[in-house]
């Protein structure tokens, strides 16, 4: 690989700020909380854009103002109106000085023949080529026209690649017919898959003053590939101009064009090109103006200019398409922020980069991994999805805390077990330095080395274990009874879910958290089972067996600390019959009962209850106010709005106490 280094020229920022994978996962937050597909979710990201930044829907707008403001600006008559207003004068002059002739049979006859004169003027242009002039200064205006007319045609054929005919002399002629010769044997080996590289090197060193022309920063394309491209889009864009003047009028120009290059003996050697080009572009527009393109406009061109501008159309037109992404097999990758860069700006390029580097950063982070073709969030990806919930809801839930910030290790050590083995990738660092480095001198010995340094090597290495011993454990039941999507409420719950596994594992490492969704039946969850839709389509709000299940999990840590926190927004109207759930609306006494009796064992084995009701019925706050009172818990009426900044705030401050 070959890295060239310039002046920065300040219009692109050198070090431009890097989308890291938590900024991305706090965008992506929401989307993935209500049960979104990563890729999906990135998709949606991408459109939208990154806080502070252009997304695909702004820019594709952006370049869609900029297409509609450059289609005002010209039309594809440019040529053939700035060519009539060229070759007015000449017939004038011409025209006046047959005039003062009248007597001269020359002069009437040449009065004849301008009378005659089409009305288009590249039909004029071609029939006065052949024709004999009266007046000589008109003559002379007359083929000073026709050499710029030649040397506008090369450029439109050609680019910048034909500056070296700007004067028509006779040795850039030469020079650019042999380096146009040579380019259709580089681009005809390239097309059977020849490696011409080198080949290409020694060419683009010996006529490195005309390609120099073709790019902004003065030297050669890099590759043959780039340079073949450029021409492509430029003879294309020449097609396009053609494709657009109706039958009469192209078929004029392009015989004047023809002729031109004839005329300074390049015409096979563009013939030749084309026909390569076609064949290794078809992509490009050979044989049709971008859609919309206006036939008149305020601003007459020269051939290269109309050129110009159906290119830049052209582009703009593929780029709003790539912005897009509404096609087949789309990626980020089709869209070229260098486009992005010389049609709108340096920002919108940078901001097109940020959104390729989205999912490159979660992937770096190990937040993302391809499954089956697919993006699914890792475990890391979760534990950071939770850390972004929880930094949403502890800024409020914790004012005034000065010196708050990200750390990178957990805290609250476990105490060690005596025991060691050996250490594995993702271990905390926690060596047992005696054992490792014996390790490394009975290696050495049975190597017979004796002195000198002890090397370690990574199988060296012992980990010290340790024991974790579980102080509180806290049971989050969540509601996910069909009520709670339709109130809203399934959304915020998850969050508060995430949040708390956040933040237990950062503050209280010696925590255990434990996550029980109910509906007809009770499950114990693990924190990936809320990335999906997580509520069902089935009738019931289970609390029996969610506590049930509470004090199974209870009973493994006996010496712990005990605490349940009940998200809801309804009353019980299931319980188990044997193994099956029972359903009933209004709920049955019976339902009612032993959720009760369920709800007092809870207490007897030392939990607390802490009920978090959401927006409900009376008749659920009425029965929920009679369990909390029975088994000596709490009641929270939390508005939905703040309901993580509620359950973070009052779980710290109990876990506090």
């Amino acid at each position: 690989m070959r890295v060239r280094y310039s002046a920065w020229t300040g219009t692109r920022e050198p070090f431009p700020a890097g989308v890291s994978a938590q900024d991305v996962i706090d965008e992506l937050s929401d989307d993935l909380l209500a049960g979104g597909d990563v890729s999906a979710a990135l998709e949606r990201l991408a459109r939208r854009g990154l806080d502070g930044r252009n997304g695909l829907d702004d820019l594709r707008r952006r370049v869609a103002d900029a297409r509609a403001r450059e289609m005002q600006r010209m039309g594809l008559d440019g040529p053939a109106q700035q060519l009539a207003e060229a070759l007015a004068p000449i017939l004038e002059r011409e025209r006046a000085a047959v005039a003062a002739a009248p007597d001269d049979a020359f002069a009437q006859a040449r009065a004849g023949e301008l009378d005659d004169l089409p009305d288009d003027p590249f039909a004029q242009l071609a029939e006065l080529r052949d024709s004999q002039w009266f007046d000589p200064e008109a003559e002379a205006a007359f083929d000073r026209l026709l050499e710029r007319f030649r040397r506008d045609v090369a450029e439109a054929t050609f680019g910048q690649l034909a500056s070296g005919l700007a004067h028509m002399q006779q040795q850039d002629v030469e020079r650019m017919r042999e380096l146009l010769d040579e380019l259709n044997d580089l681009a005809e080996r390239h097309e059977r898959d020849e490696d011409v590289a080198d080949d290409y090197a020694d060419f683009a060193r010996r006529y490195e003053a005309e390609l120099s022309a073709m790019s902004a920063d003065g030297r050669p394309p890099e590759r043959l590939e780039d340079l073949l491209a450029e021409l492509a889009r430029r003879m294309a864009a020449m097609a396009s101009l053609l494709a657009g003047m109706d039958a009469d009028q192209r078929q004029q120009l392009a015989q004047l064009a023809a002729d031109a290059l004839g005329d300074i003996d390049l015409q096979p050697q563009a013939d030749r090109l084309r026909a390569t080009l076609r064949r290794q572009f078809p992509q490009m527009r050979w044989a049709q103006p971008p859609s919309g393109t206006p036939q008149a406009g305020p601003q007459a061109s020269s051939i290269a200019g109309a050129v110009d501008w159906m290119d830049r159309i052209a582009q703009m037109e593929d780029l709003e398409r790539a912005l897009s992404q509404r096609y087949p097999g789309a990626r980020l990758e089709d869209v070229d922020a260098g486009a992005v860069e010389d049609l709108l700006d340096a920002e919108a390029a940078e901001d097109v980069r940020a959104l390729r580097e989205m999912e490159r950063a979660l992937e770096q982070a190990g937040a993302v991994r391809h499954v089956r073709g697919r993006l699914e969030l890792t475990p890391r990806g979760i534990r950071r999805l939770g850390e972004a919930s929880l930094a949403q809801i502890y800024r409020p839930a914790q004012p005034g805390l000065a010196g708050n910030h990200a750390a990178t290790s957990t805290g609250g050590d476990s105490e060690l077990a005596g025991t060691t083995r050996v250490l594995q990738f993702g271990d905390p660092f926690r060596l047992d330095v005696s054992r490792t480095v014996g390790n490394a001198l009975r290696r050495r010995a049975a190597g017979g080395a004796r002195g000198g340094k002890v090397r370690l090597r990574a199988d060296d290495f012992e980990l010290a274990e340790a024991e974790r011993r579980v102080r509180v454990v806290t049971a989050l039941l969540l509601d996910m009874s069909f009520s709670m999507p339709l109130r809203g409420n399934w959304g915020p719950a998850k969050r508060v879910a995430l949040a708390l596994e956040a933040l237990i594992a950062s503050r209280f490492p010696q925590d255990e958290l434990v996550m029980i969704g109910f509906s007809d039946l009770a499950r114990r969850l693990q924190p990936h089972d809320l990335l999906i839709a997580g509520w069902e389509r089935v009738y019931g709000t289970n609390m029996e067996h969610a506590f049930a299940l509470a004090r199974r999990e209870f009973g493994r840590h006996p010496a712990a600390e005990r605490q349940v926190i009940m998200i809801t927004d309804g009353e019980p109207t299931a319980h188990l019959e044997g193994s099956r759930p029972h359903f009933s609306w209004p709920p049955t006494p019976r339902t009612l009962e032993r959720t009760m009796r369920e709800g007092r064992r809870l207490r007897r084995c030392g939990a607390t209850l802490n009920v978090f009701l959401l927006d409900h019925d009376p008749g659920a706050g009425l029965f929920i106010e009679r369990l909390v009172r029975q088994v000596g818990g709490r009641l929270l009426y939390p508005d939905l709005r703040d309901l993580g900044s509620v359950v973070v705030r009052d779980f710290l401050s109990r876990r506090g106490a």
